[in-house]
């Protein structure tokens, strides 16, 4: 490991510690205050290369907000902070302490298996948190998977928030009479970076309508204005329940329906194939229309055991266009952005699970490139939430959370 290394690893292991809050982390002070439902994740992850026992208690906390009904919502609200917007009294859930009310993509078990790996002692607490994690897969197969496959109600579900992919299924949202609001992202991050007021108007008009009828979380998907098929989400709940199931066998838990679950989400798959375009694709069930992008949800086909020769093509067109890393959109569409959230931006968190999936296909080389793309990133530009994939250039929120993780666990780990 060389010095530059090593200095890298030390600056990842402060930020993991100074975004603690005590038992969860906040991905980055002043913009995220709270504890995020995937980031935890992450940083359970990162935590695992120093700390095992401190990576344990991050999921734990997480699951320890669990609704009664099995979501794991996308945020905590563990402490009053007016900084962020909308707020626990936007969401209105009734949970104490407040949660929103919609998850995030379910990474978690995929996460829980590799902190284990890291350190096998702690075999007692993953089995503890097994039955948590098939409560919440089966929360998704009942609240979310319409029509064979995992659906969002919300752009913010995805956790891809403004993405492209959205912009077919927000049509049907009518953001025109939510009341006035101050954002409050915007006084942190440069506002050309983030979702727009119009795309932050139509948020908060699904936010309204879920707490009009209470948060039921069937009533969401079948009756809200918005419910899109999300290939991002399918196949992260499709490998998060396969490695639920080997998570369950190998601290001799029982792995419940896991495996079912996976078998009968992958089954549903062509739900998402954009035969025409000749990629994956999210598609609005409201309408039956397919967002007709590429985009970063498609990327993670390979996670999922899901790659077609197509997506390899595909894969060597984007890394044709950039120098950095791999893009979150199709950089020849007209509506590619390199430096605003998920319109373009590459996301060190996001390659790593892409470079998973790659080298779980045996597409090693593939895999390889990607982590070196993102080392680069990260050295160059320092621990960002996401980069300009042409330029290089760091954007976003900084000292952030799971970049440090994925820094410490794959990034800065040459195989």
């Amino acid at each position: 490991m060389t010095r530059m290394s090593e200095s890298l690893d030390e600056r990842a292991r402060a930020i993991l510690l100074g975004n603690d809050r005590g038992g969860y982390t906040v991905p980055t002070a002043g913009l995220y205050p709270f504890q995020w439902n995937w980031d935890s994740a992450f940083a359970a992850w990162g935590f695992s290369t120093f700390d095992p026992d401190r990576a344990w208690t991050e999921l734990e906390t997480l699951f320890a907000h669990q609704w009664p009904d099995g979501m794991v919502p996308h945020i905590v609200f563990h402490r009053d902070d007016e900084g962020y917007f909308p707020g626990p009294t936007v969401w209105s859930t009734g949970r104490t302490p407040a949660t929103s009310g919609i998850s995030q993509p379910p990474v978690a078990a995929t996460m829980a298996r590799l902190v284990l790996a890291a350190d096998p002692s702690h075999r007692e607490r993953a089995a503890a948190l097994v039955p948590k994690l098939l409560d919440w897969h089966r929360w998704w197969i009942r609240a979310r998977v319409r029509d064979g496959v995992a659906c969002i109600v919300h752009p913010w579900e995805s956790g891809r928030d403004n993405a492209f992919d959205w912009d077919v299924g927000m049509a049907n949202v009518d953001g025109s009479d939510v009341g006035p609001y101050q954002r409050r992202d915007t006084g942190h991050v440069d506002p050309s970076m983030r979702p727009t007021k119009a795309e932050y108007d139509r948020y908060l008009a699904l936010v309204q309508f879920g707490r009009g009828i209470g948060w039921d979380q069937v009533r969401l998907a079948d009756e809200g204005p918005f419910l899109m098929a999300d290939p991002g989400v399918a196949f992260i709940l499709i490998r998060a329940c396969e490695d639920l199931a080997v998570l369950a066998a190998e601290v001799g838990a029982d792995p419940g329906d896991a495996a079912e679950m996976a078998e009968g989400l992958r089954a549903g798959l062509d739900t998402l194939w954009n035969d025409a375009r000749g990629h994956w694709d999210a598609r609005d069930l409201r309408t039956d229309t397919f967002a007709n992008v590429l985009s970063s949800g498609a990327w993670l086909c390979w996670l999922a055991g899901a790659g077609r020769p197509e997506m390899e093509a595909h894969l060597a067109t984007a890394w044709g266009a950039v120098r950095h890393g791999l893009p979150t959109m199709d950089p020849a569409h007209p509506g590619f952005d390199a430096r605003r959230y998920w319109r373009g931006p590459a996301w060190p968190f996001y390659n790593a699970l892409v470079a998973m999936g790659l080298r779980d296909a045996g597409k090693d080389a593939e895999a390889e490139r990607l982590r070196a793309d993102t080392a680069a990133l990260i050295r160059n530009g320092g621990f960002n939430e996401y980069f300009d994939p042409v330029e290089g250039t760091p954007c976003g929120g900084s000292d952030f959370t799971w970049t440090a993780a994925v820094w410490l666990t794959w990034a800065g780990r040459e195989r």
